[in-house]
């Protein structure tokens, strides 16, 4: 590898969530490189943050988050949603549900498509997913048993989630026991990222096992204002810390982890974006790019919430009082109990759409109403479940742009959430799968009353009424900075992720997926982001102007850190 001057380090990773997490893991375990990584969140800490009940409230996730609102939403009555992303170590694996699920082989070929290129598909990610997970349960040709990704089934499974797996079976549905082989069908329980009443996050996975090598600075509180560039290369970031303007200089690559939201934002404070836009901020134009901030996707849907006829079924106000109390002691004493589920452990897939037979819609079982999306009728917290319909492949495509030039400034962000008809009409047969499954045995011998959107509400007309009113997102924002042909002039980043038209700078998070995943983005992303580091890697790692022969990577790194 070829000697480069010093600077002040080989990697500057922004963002510290799931992938950029796992890319300083990587670059410390794997080379002599020195990395910095740069959070603007605050560091991984509290037990309340390791805990997994998504359903409790004693989980202050607002603390960990930023929020993000939506402009007005042309197509749900002028509603502005809220978007909440990671902003702590860790990102969403930090705050999240926690749900292991990997989605459709096609979706995968999509990328490789989109990008011309056969380094993404699913068989090429497929060993990225085995080599991260460490399940407790599977070890086969899909499914990694030593990884550092601890994948296992929910600590704890409620009756309304057996409830429903069985309505679903009675409805025809055939049992799934493993949703991520590539082809996920029929109704069964998922995985999460914990193991025994015990979240595992991008920081537990990952970075905790490289934090004390020296090699590593890892900077919380820090705000990335721009990446540097001299004749079209990166050289570097500037960004405020604790009140203070700081110049931090690398001589190898900046790696963008900061998400669907903040990547393109940087690339666009940064001079690379649309022209037109970035003048209108007097934004030196380093890049004419404008498919950067556009294609913005994400998941969405709505529920039927339904009141059930007896307590202690789900979740319902197990996070206060007496019941949190025993709960409590119980996880204390036996790590067991309702503290080491997620907030929801069951799930089934419905093919509504002409065509291929892949699922379309997903629905939900979410075992507690409690914090219902209640915009209509003002639905009171009851003992109840909620069947949350999941549009899987959403059509339409929205977009990110500047605010103005203050890097501190919110984004303007329009997902454009059914923009295409075609989701809309998805969506109200997607309610009507659900209200199916209420009604099949044995499920709806548990189910006094169907609150939303009520017996009243039946016909096309009035459910599409309601999907506009309550329409939700799941917090799935990818495909803003979309990995692409170099001819494509609305790709971002190439098959190798680096960004077009400049030299240094990779983007490695959910931003460069052409198409979203047709499950949950965290663990996708993740083996995104360990194939976009075996990509880099391939191409050599500068050391600093330090030489390191094959074999001898871990003692010349310590003797170059010291």
């Amino acid at each position: 590898m070829s000697k480069l001057p010093p600077g002040d380090c080989d990697y500057v990773i922004v963002g510290g969530g799931s992938a950029g997490c796992l890319a300083a893991w990587r670059l410390i375990a794997e080379t002599g490189a020195r990395v910095v990584l740069l959070e603007v969140g605050g560091e991984y800490r509290g037990p309340y943050l390791k805990l997994t009940p998504g359903y409790s409230r004693i989980v202050p996730k607002g603390r960990h988050c930023a929020i993000h609102r939506t402009v007005p939403q042309r197509h749900l009555e002028g509603r502005e949603l809220e978007i909440a992303t990671g902003r702590v170590l860790g990102g969403g694996s930090s705050v999240n549900a926690q749900v292991y699920m990997r989605g459709h082989a096609s979706d995968y070929d999509q990328w490789g498509l989109s990008a011309g290129s056969t380094l993404w598909s699913w068989d090429a990610l497929l060993p990225n997913f085995r080599r991260l997970e460490g399940n407790q349960k599977f070890n086969d040709e899909f499914h990694g048993s030593d990884g550092p990704l601890q994948v296992a089934d929910p600590g704890f499974t409620c009756e309304y989630s057996h409830l429903f797996v069985k309505a679903g079976q009675t409805l025809g549905l055939p049992f799934t026991a493993d949703f991520n082989r590539g082809a996920p069908r029929g109704v069964g329980y998922f995985q999460v990222t914990s193991r025994g009443g015990r979240r595992c996050s991008a920081v537990d996975a990952y970075l905790d096992k490289v934090r004390s090598d020296s090699r590593l600075s890892v900077v919380t509180g820090a705000r990335v204002s721009r990446i540097l560039l001299e004749q079209q290369r990166a050289t570097g970031v500037e960004y405020v810390h604790r009140g203070q303007r700081r110049v931090l200089r690398c001589h190898g690559e900046v790696l963008l982890a900061a998400g669907a939201f903040e990547s393109p934002k940087l690339l666009m404070l940064s001079g690379i974006g649309a022209a037109g836009q970035l003048r209108q901020f007097d934004i030196p134009v380093c890049v004419d790019l404008p498919g950067v901030g556009q294609n913005l996707q994400d998941h969405c849907g709505s529920p039927i919430v339904l009141r059930g006829n007896a307590p202690g079924r789900g979740y319902f106000r197990q996070d206060r009082g007496w019941r949190l109390a025993a709960n409590l002691l119980e996880y204390a004493l036996f790590r067991r109990g309702r503290l080491t589920t997620v907030g929801g452990e069951a799930s089934s897939f419905h093919v509504v759409e002409e065509g291929s037979g892949e699922a379309t819609v997903q629905v939900w079982c979410v075992p507690n109403v409690d914090y219902a999306n209640t915009t209509v009728d003002n639905v009171p917290p009851v003992d109840g479940l909620k069947l949350h319909v999941n549009l899987l492949r959403p059509r339409s495509v929205g977009s990110l742009s500047l605010r103005s030039a203050d890097p501190a400034a919110p984004a303007l962000i329009d997902p454009d959430y059914l923009g295409d008809a075609r989701d809309l009409e998805q969506l109200v047969q997607g309610l009507r799968i659900a209200r199916e499954l209420a009604s099949a045995a044995p499920l709806r011998q548990a189910v006094s009353q169907e609150l939303l959107p009520g017996p009243a509400v039946q016909d096309g007309a009035g459910l599409a009424a309601y999907v506009r009113q309550t329409l939700r997102t799941d917090w799935h924002p990818v495909g803003t900075c979309r990995m692409g042909r170099s001819t494509d002039p609305t790709s971002v980043v190439s098959d190798r992720l680096k960004v077009h038209g400049v030299e240094g700078i990779r983007v490695i998070d959910a931003s460069v997926m052409p198409n979203i995943v047709t499950a949950n983005t965290n663990a996708p992303t993740m083996a995104l982001a360990d194939r976009g580091l075996s990509l880099m890697l391939s191409e050599g790692v500068p050391q600093s102007g330090v030489d390191i022969p094959p074999g001898e990577t871990e003692d010349a790194a310590h003797a170059f850190a010291q």
